[in-house]
């Protein structure tokens, strides 16, 4: 790992554990999946480590209101779905959502570094559920 972080075996173990789930985890998610092999593992170690992560741009925090941040590996542009019934969130990489900076910026006059943007409501899965 780098970004002049000093090595921590329980850096790396989280840090893994957030890159190799198919969910966007929360740490107290993270710690139970790591607690089973690791009994001296913190959830404050778990917290303190996630969020140098994300500081160090390693993983991406992401922030529901009202719900635990989860953590996410993919760290480059992208957007996010939220389920308001099953609260899953997914990756979206929709090529037209991207030119929705440059739209901001050509009426703004702005230049636009990152977007931060989620769409919230039903997922297809919960949907389907529904009409059952």
């Amino acid at each position: 790992m780098v970004n002049a972080m000093k090595y921590s075996k329980q850096r790396e173990m989280i840090f893994n554990c957030v890159k190799n789930s198919h969910h966007h985890m929360t740490a107290d998610g993270i710690y139970e999946t790591l607690k089973k092999e690791n009994p001296t593992l913190s959830l404050g170690t778990v917290y303190r480590n996630l969020n140098q992560l994300a500081d160090h741009k390693m993983i991406q925090k992401i922030s529901i209101p009202g719900h635990p941040d989860r953590f996410d590996a993919t760290t480059h542009n992208h957007f996010h779905f939220y389920c308001t019934t099953c609260h899953d969130i997914k990756d979206l990489f929709f090529q037209d959502l991207y030119k929705m900076s440059e739209i901001v910026e050509q009426e703004e006059g702005v230049d636009i570094g990152h977007m931060d943007l989620s769409f919230h409501g039903v997922c297809a899965t919960c949907k389907l559920q529904t009409v059952s």
